[in-house]
């Protein structure tokens, strides 16, 4: 039988040293910049990056905000429209969003329309099939921020509900279609372990300033992920 208290104590000291670690990043970036800083985006090869994150429990305590924050400055600084905590060499199941101050074009085959910034701690999807029953994908460019450079063309749920926790701990459970679908879908495969190539059409990859001078096979994306 196992001892819970030697148990909780044990997990205690992982929070505690997983606490410093992220603060001594975050201190770390604000030092080099002198100020609020960004961080260092964590790039393939990387193990964090093809591990499984760990679900959020409020291991980081009142650290969460500053990591938050910082986390946001980095993806609007890449720039991206997302970004999960491994991507910035932290295991946990935390990411945020945000494709703001785009005006929705009737037009766009990707359904490109804004996703206001959020937080998804613990996100899970699920496909929702089309009006006929049948499941919808889309397969566009895409790309990451922790492929930099590349991109390739990935099919992905056309219609998606999005559950988990933001950072109030208030649940979440929404349906997103189009552009905003495939953003959470690409930062919630982060927390799996999983990186775009995994499910992208291999033979698409190109480089990005091939994409603009030779244009494209398939789909219209040209939007840098998380």
């Amino acid at each position: 039988m196992t001892d819970p208290v030697a148990g909780a104590a044990r997990a205690g000291a992982v929070d505690e040293a997983l606490r410093a670690a992220v603060a001594d990043l975050l201190d770390r970036a604000d030092a080099a910049a002198g100020g609020p800083g960004v961080l260092p985006i964590v790039q393939a090869g990387a193990p964090v990056l093809r591990t499984p994150a760990a679900p959020y429990t409020g291991q980081l305590g009142d650290l969460l905000p500053r990591l938050l924050a910082a986390m946001r400055r980095t993806m609007h600084a890449a720039p991206g429209v997302g970004l999960a905590a491994p991507q910035v060499g932290i295991g946990l199941a935390i990411a945020v969003v945000e494709d703001a101050g785009i005006s929705p074009d009737a037009d766009d085959p990707r359904e490109r329309t804004p996703l206001p910034y959020r937080v998804l701690i613990d996100p899970r999807y699920e496909p929702l099939p089309g009006p006929d029953g049948e499941p919808e994908r889309a397969a566009f460019h895409e790309g990451c921020l922790s492929v930099s450079g590349w991109q390739a063309v990935v099919a992905r749920h056309r219609r998606v509900r999005l559950t988990g926790r933001d950072e109030t701990r208030a649940p979440i459970d929404e349906v997103l279609t189009g552009w905003p679908a495939r953003i959470v879908q690409h930062e919630t495969d982060h927390l799996a372990g999983e990186l775009y190539l995994d499910h992208a059409r291999l033979r698409t990859l190109t480089s990005n300033e091939n994409l603009v001078r030779y244009g494209q096979v398939v789909g219209q994306g040209f939007v840098e992920q998380g």
